[in-house]
């Protein structure tokens, strides 16, 4: 009897550890969805000066004494300004990494309140402060980012087992 109850016991582990992982994985699929849609709301809600050369770089107008910062902790190396705007790849890359952060950062603080969570990380991301984005220019930007990110959100899943199609629509 007592070799019955151990192999449920363990039986009973196994279960419940790969539902664990299941979970762990479904948590961080939720994750990468959540930086992609960011991402993406912090690209189209970028101020466009209207100036070339206007010291900002790439599609995300990122500063370039920011960007040494951002290489070394994500790609382990400084960038340039120049591969950083030569690069979309690198840029996304790059961004996605600094976003992943903050977004976990700010989901931690805010006890998993994403809209709070999405508006502190435009806060920083346009100040470097979570908060005191209430009035003028600031609010109006976190604004934007959290409803782009909200449409962002809304976009089904890309399903891997269907090829995209073209549509007659742009961005």
């Amino acid at each position: 009897m007592s070799k019955n109850f151990l192999g449920l016991l363990l039986g009973g582990v196994a279960v419940s550890l790969g539902l664990s992982s299941g979970l762990v994985q479904a948590q961080q699929q939720v994750a990468d969805a959540q930086v992609t849609a960011m991402v993406e709301a912090l690209r189209k809600a970028a101020p466009q000066t209207g100036k070339q050369n206007d010291g900002l770089y790439s599609q995300w107008q990122v500063k370039p004494e920011t960007l040494k910062g951002w290489g070394r902790t994500c790609l382990k190396k400084e960038l340039t300004p120049t591969q950083f705007e030569n690069s979309p790849e690198t840029a996304r890359q790059v961004v996605s990494c600094i976003t992943r952060r903050e977004l976990n950062n700010q989901f931690r603080a805010t006890k998993n309140n994403e809209t709070a969570a999405v508006n502190g990380v435009a806060c920083w991301w346009m100040t470097g402060n979570y908060t005191g984005c209430n009035n003028g220019f600031t609010a109006a930007y976190v604004k934007k980012v959290s409803q782009f990110y909200q449409q962002e959100r809304a976009k089904p899943a890309p399903s891997s087992s269907t090829a995209p199609t073209k549509s007659g629509t742009s961005n």
